[in-house]
């Protein structure tokens, strides 16, 4: 009977740190997309105002071409 207690008691320990184990690599992984995630959010407020300033050059350069 102590056999069944000291192997049940083990796969229990196992079974915790296993589990943790699991966590805190799930919680790295998490973090580490978040941080991909925002840079491409960052990025994608950017291009709007990329947009605007070509569309203002382009402007510019069809003035400078008429004025020939």
């Amino acid at each position: 009977m102590n056999n069944d207690i000291l192997i049940a008691l083990l796969s229990f320990v196992g079974t915790l740190i296993g589990s943790f184990s699991g966590m805190k690599l799930m919680s790295y992984r998490i973090e580490q997309l978040e941080k991909k995630v925002d840079k491409h959010n960052g990025f994608a407020e950017r291009i709007p105002l990329l947009e605007e300033r070509f569309k203002e050059i382009e402007r510019r350069i069809s003035d400078l071409e008429g004025e020939r």
